[in-house]
């Protein structure tokens, strides 16, 4: 080989490594995107009462350094690409309207309707922190006009010099095939919802951003997506618990109309529950029993212990059924066997334990005289029969009496401290409105205490070697694995007296979510 040839030779190859390395470098050059989860729905419009999907509402997302602000394309019958979420603009349908007839009507701030180019242009402008996410609509005419659609956005934001601030998304999974097409590198998420993060890899589909819903509905999407590098966005979350439980799911990134209160959650959690990780949830986003895979039953109608008056029915749709997002446990004043009254006592055992962690339900307590409902836990070891209660241990996260409307319980029980000796560890105190509120139950356990809490704030402390000075198995039993219980009991013990009048009662429960420190 001669030198010229070499030489020609090094300088191809010197060539092709520029290129590779401009591409890697490429979607950041120039650009250092927020470091944080929130995707503003067409902008930051809500607080400021600005239109969504304006200009002004964009420049409010990127004045506020929200990761990303999302926006609607749509194209005129005249092939103009504008900025619009509904298929019509002030009673005209713009795949039969000009641009010029829409730019007519003005925003509610006297802005025009604006086009991509222009929403492009006042994006990229003094912007270092906000990704503009497109999502293109597909036509309502025909296919070939949608991928005609994505065709000619690609080909704007190229010809704009904009790719590595766009990002796309949309409904119709073949506009994305055709913008890999287009551009390989593109980043790509599908919002339709009916795809596993799987089939998005096979396809080159970079993401699923699915309405929070179908993500509560198929919770192992949300673990395969991130095995699969599958970037996680979902949508349009606005409700705290629904932000919260998004967050604790660690979501890359969640688009909201409530960017403000985004910002605010991010920053709650990270202070709540700092180390740990959501390991375990229950969001009932779905219809008919209780999910199999997670709870199972406890069954009978003898006393439980307390003399207590119903009896506990497997699988019986009246009383532990799932809808409207809300798990719905109902006590019946109906005959069953030599039970006055049935009701469901739902368990995780063998199937969700824990041994420390932080245990978090809401939920919204029935009324009336002999209603007992309780969130509880109970150790593997009483059900495997290698310990009797109370040696085993008890754990009370909440417990009321319909006798004593709005008094909450929390407990601990042991070998040396519990009920029949009256000296468990417990607390209790008058809470407003139990009956007609949610309210959040639930516990923080360590090695060495579990603090019991009420909506976040602290309600009672037991401290192991402290409140006892007992460390021993028969006075803290309480490190090894405990199981999850729900339960609506009726008179007892405790209950006393029933006002059958109340029936059917009811605990209501919004979600369960389990948290654990991983090492």
């Amino acid at each position: 080989m001669n030198n010229l040839k070499r030489k020609n030779i090094i300088i191809l190859i010197l060539i092709l490594l520029l290129a590779c390395n401009s591409h890697k470098s490429y979607s950041k050059q120039g650009v250092v995107f927020s470091n944080n989860n929130i995707i503003a729905h067409r902008g930051a419009w809500k607080t400021n009462n600005l239109p969504q999907n304006s200009i002004a509402s964009l420049k409010n997302a990127i004045a506020l350094k929200f990761r990303g602000s999302e926006f609607d394309v749509r194209m005129t019958v005249d092939d103009s690409l504008i900025i619009n979420h509904d298929s019509d603009y002030n009673n005209l349908v713009i795949e039969e309207t000009t641009y010029a007839d829409l730019a007519n009507f003005k925003l509610s701030n006297g802005e025009k309707l604006p086009t991509l180019r222009e929403y492009i242009l006042a994006g990229i402008e003094n912007n270092n922190t906000t990704q503009l996410i497109c999502e293109i609509k597909p036509s309502d005419l025909n296919k070939e006009r949608s991928l005609l659609t994505a065709t000619k956005v690609v080909q704007l934001v190229k010809n704009l010099k904009a790719q590595n601030r766009v990002a796309y998304i949309s409904f119709d999974y073949d506009i994305l095939k055709k913008i890999k097409e287009l551009n390989p590198f593109a980043s790509t998420q599908y919002l339709e919802g009916d795809k596993s993060p799987e089939e998005l890899k096979t396809d080159r589909i970079d993401g699923a951003d699915y309405e929070f819903t179908v993500f509560k509905s198929h919770p192992e999407w949300i673990e395969s997506a991130k095995n699969n590098n599958i970037i996680l966005n979902t949508w349009t979350v606005n409700d705290v618990s629904d932000l919260d439980w998004a967050i604790a799911n660690n979501f890359d990134f969640i688009t909201t109309n409530e960017p403000e209160l985004l910002k605010e959650r991010n920053k709650h959690h990270s202070n709540l529950y700092k180390g740990y990780h959501l390991i375990w949830s229950d969001e009932f986003e779905y219809s008919g029993l209780p999910d199999s895979t997670k709870w199972g039953y406890e069954v009978g109608g003898y006393g439980w212990g307390n003399n207590e008056q119903q009896f506990y029915l497997e699988k019986s749709l009246e009383n532990s059924f799932v809808k409207d997002g809300m798990l719905h446990i109902v006590a019946l004043k109906k005959e069953h066997e030599n039970s006055q009254y049935t009701s469901a006592r739902l368990i995780t055992y063998q199937k969700f334990s824990l041994q420390y962690g932080k245990i978090e339900v809401m939920a919204k307590l029935p009324i009336g005289k002999g209603t007992w409902p309780a969130i509880w836990m109970l150790p593997e070891s009483l059900l495997k029969k290698t310990e009797k209660w109370p040696l085993c241990g008890e754990i009370d996260i909440m417990k009321h009496v319909g006798k004593a409307p709005n008094v909450i319980h929390t407990s601990l029980h042991s070998e040396l401290y519990n009920f029949f000796k009256n000296n468990q560890y417990t607390h209790f105190d008058k809470l407003p409105d139990v009956i007609n509120s949610f309210h959040l139950y639930g516990i923080e356990w360590t090695s060495n205490s579990i603090k019991f809490f009420i909506d976040n704030n602290l309600f009672y402390e037991a401290i192991k070697g402290e409140n006892s000075k007992e460390t021993t198995n028969q006075g803290w039993p309480f490190d090894k694995p405990y199981f999850l219980i729900l339960n609506l009991a009726i008179g007892g013990n405790w209950g006393g007296e029933i006002d059958d009048s109340i029936f059917p009662a009811e605990m209501q429960v919004a979600y369960v979510r389990v948290y654990q420190k991983l090492n």
